[in-house]
């Protein structure tokens, strides 16, 4: 066990102990190099075999390659006398569980809010290629200004990074898992989404979907049958939770759909309808030199998603061609807006709302809403606007940036380029300045 005081990696000093659990131990700790407050997650692994320690490290470096406001931030990957250690960001908050554990079931809007700012994490995570496998209560950070962040990105799997644990073991928590999963299937895209789904009704009914069971395996026969009572709650989170916990993978929306209903609630609009269930293609295995791939998702049918191959950008009159992609979206912005329609045909309104959402000495992080305030569809978007002299952008997530002198202009990511009439996405950046800049933002967009 390691003690106060110790030095990881020669840098990384442990100050104390904040939690422990089957996976490993959690310390606060302080990088000496940098000079600032970390966590570090001693994770444990059998020390007389190199290749788990190897899984394990894998693992990590899966974990780092994803960057979202909404998702624990592994900054290293270390080992520490045989074993490997994850170093995230340090988030001073509580878990969902203990939240539950202290008041019960909570209210609605709060749950919703939690699950649309979880859901834009995992969307992101999925976009690259990354399947958490472990989605729970426990894993669910809730800061006190009520930033929610998913953790513990351990045990997850990406494509093409082979098999990170043993096929045999079932991973993650009984209480939280998906049918297909509890049944020995391999976890998928589809599989988190279910588990995301379980963690909200246990938020929302103070319970789990399957109960609670001191025998983990007659829990897994329960999770198994897939039988999910209604939500005593109702109202339109509980339909919500009802699409995302369908026992069938193909009825289940996606991670970027999950969050456009969870957004949708929080917001108060009305629910997107259910989409068609879509065509069924038997799922396959794809295995390519011996590398252990994720299974296929099943094909829809086209009249549910036109995909538009090669298409490009265009700027200039205020035209914009973009990819047609699944949307994601959120609403948290409250800031003064500018609105500007386009001068193209077909035309179409959409809206840019600015908010500064942290800030330190010589730095801040901001976040913009778009939102789509005509009455039809749009396919692609871009936002422009001016910084102060002496600012710039570091770090944009949820776009693609150019920047040129103080003159900004963000356009969408291929999986956030359809927005329905009313609906919303964020994109958000790091930047650096003497004080927080609050330049007006203005949208354009061409369906």
């Amino acid at each position: 066990m390691p003690e106060e005081g110790e030095i990881i990696a020669g840098r990384y000093r442990l100050l104390s102990l904040i939690g422990q659990g089957s996976m490993g131990v959690v310390w606060q700790a302080r990088d000496e190099e940098l000079d600032r407050v970390i966590a570090v997650k001693l994770l444990k692994a059998d020390r007389r075999s190199h290749d788990a320690v190897a899984r394990m490290l894998r693992e990590g470096r899966l974990a780092a390659r994803l960057r979202h406001p909404h998702a624990i931030r592994v900054f290293d990957v270390v080992e520490h006398h045989g074993e490997p250690c994850l170093v995230q960001e340090y988030l001073p908050s509580r878990s969902l569980a203990a939240l539950i554990a202290e008041r019960g079931a909570l209210p609605a809007n709060v749950v919703a809010d939690v699950g649309r700012q979880i859901a834009a994490a995992l969307a992101a995570a999925h976009a690259e290629g990354i399947v958490h496998r472990d989605i729970s209560t426990s894993n669910v950070l809730i800061a006190e200004d009520g930033i929610a962040k998913i953790t513990d990105f351990g045990i997850a799997r990406a494509v093409g990074e082979g098999t990170v644990t043993d096929a045999r073991v079932i991973v993650g928590t009984p209480a939280f898992l998906a049918p297909e999963v509890a049944a020995g299937e391999t976890a998928t895209f589809a599989s988190d989404v279910f588990s995301l789904g379980a963690t909200l009704y246990t938020a929302l009914e103070g319970t789990p979907p399957f109960g609670v069971d001191e025998n983990p395996y007659a829990l897994l026969q329960r999770v198994v049958r897939a039988e999910v009572a209604p939500p005593r709650s109702g109202g339109p989170l509980g339909e919500v939770l009802l699409r995302i916990l369908r026992r069938d993978v193909a009825e289940r929306p996606t991670m970027e759909e999950a969050h456009r209903l969870l957004s949708a609630t929080a917001e108060g609009l009305p629910l997107p309808a259910p989409r068609s269930v879509p065509e069924e293609v038997p799922e396959k295995v794809a295995e390519k030199s011996g590398t252990l791939l994720l299974p296929l998702r099943r094909r829809r049918a086209r009249r549910v998603i036109a995909l538009a191959v090669g298409a490009a950008v265009l700027v200039g009159g205020g035209v914009v061609i973009g990819t047609i992609a699944q949307g994601d979206r959120n609403g948290n912005a409250q800031a003064a807006s500018t609105t500007i329609t386009t001068t193209s045909a077909p035309k179409t309104v959409c809206d840019a709302r600015y908010e500064v959402t942290n800030s330190w000495p010589g730095g801040y992080q901001a976040e913009v809403t778009v939102r789509n305030t005509s009455s039809r569809d749009l396919s692609g978007w871009t936002v422009t606007g001016q910084l102060p002299a002496g600012h710039a952008i570091g770090n944009l997530w949820n776009g693609v940036l150019t920047q040129k002198a103080t003159a900004v202009t963000v356009t969408n990511a291929g999986y956030n380029a359809v927005l329905p009439a009313g609906g919303t996405t964020t994109f958000g950046f790091v930047a650096t300045g003497p004080e927080p800049a609050r330049p007006a933002m203005s949208c354009s967009t061409a369906n």
